[in-house]
């Protein structure tokens, strides 16, 4: 889980940037970082998915890794159905798929560092 957290801060940092990048007036930000953000997402998440079969979660990473791969979908659309395509990234697409993201992470610190309440 720890592992998987450190890639996904990296991956959201890069993350933020895009989303700058997009309401910054651009239609969409560079290819390569859109890349780099989805194979370190996708890392991440096929990590805990290995330790929710394997080893299993807590709770509260069951629902961040729920979480990430609903977020993963929206970021599949984003890339497939726009960026590729070259046409303009839909900004509420871009901010529905960055607070589920945002809410996933949340639940994995949760678990990471073990806080105690409704989803441990």
């Amino acid at each position: 889980m720890q592992t998987a957290a450190v890639l996904l801060a990296i991956s959201a940092a890069g993350g933020v940037v895009m989303a700058f990048i997009r309401f910054g007036g651009k239609p969409h930000p560079p290819i390569a970082l859109a890349m780099l953000h989805g194979f370190l997402s996708a890392a991440a998440v096929t990590l805990l998915l290995y330790a929710a079969f394997t080893t299993g979660l807590p709770m509260a990473a069951n629902v961040a890794l729920v979480l990430f791969l609903v977020a993963a979908a929206g970021g599949v659309v984003l890339n497939l159905n726009f960026h590729w395509r070259a046409i303009p990234l839909p900004k509420w697409i871009v901010i529905v798929h960055g607070v589920i993201a945002v809410i996933g992470f949340l639940c994995l610190l949760g678990a990471v560092f073990g806080t105690r309440g409704p989803l441990s």
